[in-house]
């Protein structure tokens, strides 16, 4: 029978694969509210904001208790989730069988006030994990910056578990953090284990492990809008956690790989993602043979041609190009800067 979203559903209630081809694939964002968040999503999305502060757009999130659904065509309504379970090969080609989700998470990230001192799990902390989660590394392409944006990024030289104890305790974390004045375009690799923070009018898009542990140290003084008390802290699960090792995170050099017919900028490759940036106003070429790809497009229009049929992009869409459908055309309306990013191999 048909639900609501016009799926077919069997009699557990699961979708039933019409009769179609996979096509470039693009997803509704999924709202977050968070204290910390502003009203600018509302610039980079067309979805209407909710009331209130929003802090975060989950643009492709594989999560039993947030799952984005595609927007349009035949598979529209329709999760990744869903997609995975039933087109595993014509999804993700040669990684078929690796995952048990989507391994990756990105969001859009409106930093108004300050994001919590925080702290992600990374292998070395499997007991602080929840059933089904996984470590979190993750990464910031900024899109908006002022005068007010901050990054935090590591630990300023010499810091150690003790003096770090100490600074919980007065409240100057900060004072022992490395610290980052942001621009559009900068980057910034934050492995697991990293002490972070931003914010101070700040956008950025953000590209993690499918996780959604964190850890805060520091809040800055934040309430709980439900208590009216303090948000609470995990500073022992939080130092556990931290890479004392690390030291301090800068931005990213990008390492140019091409110029024309369009400028292709590879800004993070690690074990877990690889994103390149892709600005341009000529015909260039996406995704890859046997592999899916994902399109986020941060500034500009234009459209993705794939046997015969265009699929308009815009500002803030996000396009999962799954395995079968291979490269693509994209043709610029004008400049356009696109992230363009891949599974690990």
């Amino acid at each position: 029978m048909a639900s609501e979203t016009g799926l077919l559903m069997n009699a557990e209630q699961t979708p039933v694969a019409p009769q179609v081809l996979l096509y470039p694939l693009r997803f509704e964002p999924i709202y977050q509210h968070r204290l910390w968040g502003g009203r600018r999503l509302a610039d980079l999305l067309t979805a209407p904001l909710p009331r209130g502060p929003v802090g975060e757009a989950w643009i492709l999130s594989d999560r039993d208790d947030h799952a984005n659904q595609v927007s349009d065509g035949p598979l529209k309504g329709w999760t990744i989730g869903q997609l995975l379970e039933q087109f595993p090969e014509e999804m993700l080609g040669k990684l078929a069988g690796r995952f048990r989700r989507f391994p990756l998470l990105l969001k859009f990230l409106d930093v108004h006030e300050m994001l919590s001192v925080q702290v992600h799990p990374g292998r070395a902390n499997k007991n602080l994990l929840p059933a089904g989660e996984t470590p979190k590394t993750e990464a910031w392409v900024v899109l908006e910056a002022g005068p007010e944006s901050r990054i935090y990024g590591g630990l300023k030289p010499g810091t150690t578990p003790a003096s770090l104890r100490l600074a919980v305790e007065n409240g100057t974390v900060v004072d022992q953090l490395a610290e980052l004045t942001p621009k559009p375009g900068d980057a910034v690799f934050l492995p697991a284990g990293t002490v972070h923070a931003l914010g101070g009018d700040v956008m950025v898009f953000e590209i993690q492990q499918n996780s959604d542990v964190t850890f805060r140290l520091y809040d800055w003084g934040h309430m709980d809008e439900k208590t009216g008390e303090l948000r609470p802290l995990q500073v022992e699960q939080a130092m556990a956690c931290i890479d004392f090792a690390e030291g301090a995170v800068g931005f990213v050099a990008p390492a140019v790989e091409m110029t024309t017919p369009v400028e292709r900028e590879k800004l993070f490759d690690c074990e877990h993602f690889r994103l390149w940036r892709l600005r341009g106003q000529s015909s260039f070429a996406v995704g890859a043979t046997g592999m899916p790809r994902v399109l986020v497009c941060i500034e500009g229009t234009g459209q993705v041609e794939h046997v015969g049929t265009s699929y308009p992009v815009g500002k803030g869409d996000v396009l999962l190009l799954p395995a079968v459908i291979g490269a693509c055309t994209f043709r610029p309306r004008g400049a356009v800067n696109l992230l363009e990013i891949a599974l690990p191999d």
